[in-house]
């Protein structure tokens, strides 16, 4: 019910929302964009859609995975993934992976992600 509301109010005022979550579940219903965080950095920016169906870094992909299911049936059969982080001491940089889909990496951290 108030999804719905947020989404009327931002389709009749032309509104835009700063919504900060832990619940994925709930984020992509209300956002166009979405920007992943992880130790105070955005890890991970783009559309819902991309986020949701191409997400790439390891832990963007662990987020998604702890997503209950609403089918019981698909719910006990989801494989959760464990975010295990890795040191890399190459500096970081932003790479455009898709148009407007956005991933903080090295280049070696993207390498081994996008395989």
């Amino acid at each position: 019910m108030l999804t719905l509301m947020l989404l009327d109010f931002k389709k009749e005022k032309n509104l835009t929302y700063l919504f900060i979550a832990y619940d994925l579940s709930m984020v992509k219903y209300i956002s166009d964009r979405i920007a992943v965080m992880y130790h105070e950095k955005i890890l991970e920016l783009a559309s819902a859609d991309d986020i949701y169906h191409h997400p790439v870094p390891p832990y963007t992909k662990s987020l998604l995975s702890a997503i209950p299911q609403p089918n019981p049936r698909s719910e006990a059969h989801r494989k959760r993934l464990i975010y295990q982080h890795e040191e890399f001491s190459e500096p970081l940089k932003y790479h455009e992976v898709r148009l407007n889909h956005f991933v903080l990496a090295s280049d070696r951290q993207l390498d081994k992600w996008v395989k």
